[in-house]
């Protein structure tokens, strides 16, 4: 940097000091606290004011005596003077600038008594209790501010400390004493503050971090359903749209608006047809399945037998009832309940490794109910890497169709998952 450069910049660091000063030291509202959380050991005040209070009880009997009758002041100013430091001191937990500034104007004011004092005044302004005093004070501001604002009140006690201190010659180290236990006092405070700031940033991402995965999670999920269902209902489409083209040849002598209706039909149930094949097209765009996987027919509950099957070949004790009368369902209730029942198993053989299992379907008429049991678990289970989709998926799944389900523990330790879908339109439960 040019020798230019560097005075132009110190000469507007020191015209903006004053207005810098001012918004640190005396306009400041509140203290400033890390990243808009309060620190953590903001709760521990109320037991921290006994000790602190017993501290300034001790400053205020010995300051009392200096001042009272070292000083020649008097005992009722001697009392209000160190009265107000100590009463500073237990003030710094709660507001630390405020408290900070009112041990500064009352060093000042005391400056013209200790000129008078002789030898009692030689420490002023930093005997042993005001020493600790004004370090105790600079510890809790550093505490609570930025590194900044506490680096200002410490150059400013310092700065005001040593201009009153020159009314009396000094004892040797006095200063040199005082100087380095501010000093330690301010950098410990900044120091403690930021590693809370920095754990409070950590707890921060933690959170943001978790919450992005729930959300990543939850649409990952919906984009499998959403993939799955789709070829429920591109057979419907496809239904739709060859009976429309067949409709005209089974009437006889069809009018021309019949056969216009059904054309349009068809048009229109083609049309949706190939928009639904361009969503897939972009929803399957990262599926890593296999392309047979990604065409295979969805599964229903006449495959259930074949999954009881492969989960008793993984090595899980399995058995499955099914109650009253089975009838047609619709292909999005036969997959959802399919999927429950598989995303159930999975997380007994994850999650509850030896258990038995028990899988119900009922049959109702105006729903069918899913219920999978479990066993406690003979062994702990390994632990588990990432976030599963398990009971998530059996939420989306169940909310999709307008059912209910309940997940929960066991009263002898197992796990139960119970889901009721319906399997009328919605106007039937009226």
């Amino acid at each position: 940097m040019k020798q230019g450069d560097l005075v132009r910049r110190s000469a507007e660091v020191l015209r903006a000091l004053p207005r810098t000063l001012r918004e640190d030291l005396v306009t400041s509202v509140a203290d400033p606290t890390p990243y808009g959380r309060r620190p953590r050991w903001l709760e521990w005040r109320p037991a921290l004011v006994v000790p602190l209070a017993m501290f300034a009880v001790g400053i205020l009997v010995f300051n009392t005596n200096q001042y009272a009758f070292g000083y020649g002041m008097g005992i009722q100013l001697g009392i209000l003077f160190a009265g107000i430091q100590s009463a500073a001191l237990v003030a710094a937990l709660f507001h630390p600038v405020l408290a900070w500034w009112v041990t500064v104007l009352v060093m000042v004011v005391l400056t013209p008594f200790a000129a008078n004092a002789g030898p009692f005044g030689a420490t002023f302004p930093w005997n042993g209790t005001v020493i600790g005093l004004q370090a105790a004070m600079l510890f809790l501001l550093a505490l609570r501010v930025r590194p900044r604002t506490a680096a200002q009140a410490l150059t400013i006690s310092l700065v005001a400390g040593l201009v009153c201190g020159t009314i009396n010659p000094w004892r040797q180290g006095g200063v040199g004493i005082a100087v380095a236990v501010l000093v330690v006092a301010v950098v410990v405070g900044a120091a403690l503050r930021g590693i809370g700031a920095a754990r409070t940033q950590l707890v921060a991402q933690e959170e943001l971090t978790a919450e992005e995965r729930s959300r990543r999670t939850l649409l990952e999920e919906r984009n499998r359903i959403a993939r799955e269902l789709h070829d429920v209902v591109a057979h419907h489409m496809s239904v739709i749209s060859i009976q429309a083209q067949v409709a005209p040849h089974l009437v006889e002598n069809p009018s021309d608006e019949l056969r216009e209706n059904l054309a349009g039909i068809r048009e229109n149930a083609v049309g949706a047809l190939t928009e639904l094949r361009r969503v897939l097209g972009v929803l399957r765009s990262e599926d890593p399945l296999s392309q047979a996987a990604r065409h295979a027919p969805q599964p229903t509950l006449d495959r259930l037998d074949d999954l009881i099957d492969n989960a008793r070949g993984a090595g899980l004790s399995a058995t499955a009832e099914t109650t009253g009368e089975p009838r047609p369902l619709s292909p999005g209730v036969e997959l959802s309940a399919f999927r429950i029942v598989q995303e159930a198993l999975s997380n007994v053989m994850r999650y509850a490794p030896g258990a038995k299992v028990r899988v119900e379907i009922g049959h109702h008429p105006s729903a069918v109910t899913v219920r999978v049991t479990n066993t406690p678990p003979e062994r702990s289970a390994p632990p588990s890497v990432g976030a599963g989709h398990g009971l998530l998926g059996m939420r989306e799944r169940t909310t999709m169709l307008g059912g209910e389900l309940a997940t929960g523990a066991t009263p002898d330790g197992g796990y139960e998952v119970t889901a009721t879908l319906p399997t009328l339109p919605p106007a039937h439960h009226r």
